[in-house]
């Protein structure tokens, strides 16, 4: 596999959330406006490419029965550095997503791309997945969302569109918003990939 096909691939053709349905959590949770995806995602890459990369590095070192916990440990050290660099640089930030910054350390994209990628792979292709992966997290998280911020604020980044009226639909900025949302862009997803074919 090419450095470009180990780059692209988590964009679209394994992305983590509109093909592997992975890290649902996050992605229904704080995807209530844009900038909260864009927050969410750009954390999570930030740990997908640093865990990867040490990951990598330290394959050969740690013993098999404690390849796991080893993994958790490296990920819960860049978890910590991006939730204290977004509470002290984007406190803002930092009240609206609570409590999952902190959960990244469980996500399954970030652990699954460390035991099925970088504990097999070199130190550059790991990086290189982890940046892929977590674009292609960060591009799900701002389509769902920016269609629950446009549709249940009536807003786009927090401001206000000169051309919607009222409120916008309450159901989009509630969880059920969030399933209705993401269903519809993971078909759209599978019908243009099906398209291909």
């Amino acid at each position: 596999m090419s450095k470009l096909q180990i780059l692209t691939k988590g964009l679209i053709k394994e992305n983590p959330t509109l093909i592997l349905v992975l890290g649902t959590c996050p992605s229904l949770a704080v995807t209530t406006s844009v900038q909260n995806a864009i927050g969410m995602g750009l954390a999570t890459t930030f740990v997908l490419m640093m865990s990867n990369t040490i990951i990598s590095m330290l394959k050969s070192l740690i013993p098999d029965k404690v390849r796991i916990p080893a993994f958790i440990v490296v990920i819960a050290t860049f978890v910590s550095i991006v939730d204290l660099l977004i509470q002290g640089f984007v406190p803002a930030l930092a009240e609206s997503l609570g409590i999952f910054i902190p959960l990244i350390v469980v996500n399954c994209i970030v652990l699954g791309r460390a035991e099925a990628f970088a504990s097999k792979n070199s130190v550059f292709d790991s990086f290189l997945d982890g940046l892929g992966m977590g674009l292609g997290f960060t591009i799900a998280l701002f389509l769902i969302g920016t269609c629950r911020e446009l549709l249940g604020s009536g807003s786009f980044w927090g401001y206000k569109l000169p051309f919607v009226t009222g409120d916008g639909i309450l159901v989009f900025v509630l969880a059920p918003g969030a399933f209705i949302v993401m269903g519809f862009i993971i078909a759209i997803v599978k019908h243009f990939q099906k398209a291909k074919h």
